[in-house]
């Protein structure tokens, strides 16, 4: 007996949600290092730490999805 698999997909809503909260973190993370009692040089480091941090986020977020899709698709 053989199964379809079923596909799950993301509605807008969650898409949108998902995106917005991305976006409001951010904005409040720049507008929190803009307004930091700092030198300049310390609120820049601040926020190339910020930019590393989210691009590895994303690098790290692909990585677990592509090695799921392979063991789905082993599993077939």
């Amino acid at each position: 007996m053989s199964e379809t698999p079923v596909k799950h997909q993301n509605t807008a809503a969650f898409y949108g949600q998902a995106a917005a909260s991305f976006s409001v973190a951010m904005v409040a993370t720049a507008v929190g290092i803009y307004k930091l009692h700092a030198d300049a040089w310390v609120r820049a480091f601040l926020a190339i730490a910020v930019l590393y941090l989210v691009t590895s986020s994303f690098t790290l977020a692909k990585v677990i999805r592509d090695r799921q899709d392979a063991g789905a698709e082993r599993a077939r």
